[in-house]
């Protein structure tokens, strides 16, 4: 066998173990309390990490391919373990579209800072920060294009529907982004090495 043929099959070996094992826990935070955290009406959620992690070790398409899973599970848990507000991650637009893009556009940031940067560790971090507020921003922001009004009276708000979703942004979504740099950093830089 050609030694160019092998080591791609073993690649796509590797990269479908990465796909099958990330996969399985966004698939075990979503039907288990770890992976949405409830605060008041809204949930904070560490499942965007293995998206993340997967993305930056194995590329663009082991990350969309998780974030395929997350938004799945995030579309099948609103249907099956319904909150006043599961109307919203019932639309796959909400649910599913901003964790694809998470996924595929979290290996360009990463190959993008650590090209400048050459260290792996703060690359990663980066790279984690700024792929969980690509996933609260895309989000929250598509809650408010789409439900806006209907989504504040949801939560029992009372007020603009720009401001009460800027503030979740910022209460979530700031502790999400700095968790998820530091995971992934650290993640990243084991496996890495």
């Amino acid at each position: 066998m050609n030694s160019d043929v092998y080591t791609k099959k073993r690649l796509d070996v590797r990269r479908l173990v990465v796909i099958g094992v990330l996969s399985g826990i966004c698939i075990m935070l979503s039907i288990t309390p770890l992976g949405f955290i409830p605060i008041g009406p809204v949930n904070a959620t560490i499942m965007h990490i293995p998206v993340i992690i997967g993305a930056v070790i194995e590329g663009p398409i082991v990350g969309l391919a998780i974030g395929l899973i997350f938004g799945l599970t995030s579309l099948i848990r609103a249907f099956t373990m319904p909150t006043v507000t599961s109307f919203l991650m019932m639309n796959p637009i909400i649910s599913v579209l901003p964790r694809v893009v998470m996924g595929f556009a979290s290996y360009y940031i990463f190959t993008g800072i650590f090209k400048s940067s050459k260290n792996k560790k703060i690359s990663a971090m980066i790279t984690g920060f700024l792929a969980s507020l690509i996933n609260t921003v895309g989000v929250l922001g598509l809650i408010y294009l789409i439900y806006g009004q209907r989504y504040v009276e949801a939560i029992g708000q009372i007020g603009s529907p720009a401001k009460i979703i800027t503030a979740i942004a910022v209460t979530n979504g700031l502790p999400e982004a700095i968790l998820a740099g530091v995971i992934v950093s650290s993640v990243v830089t084991v496996i890495k090495k």
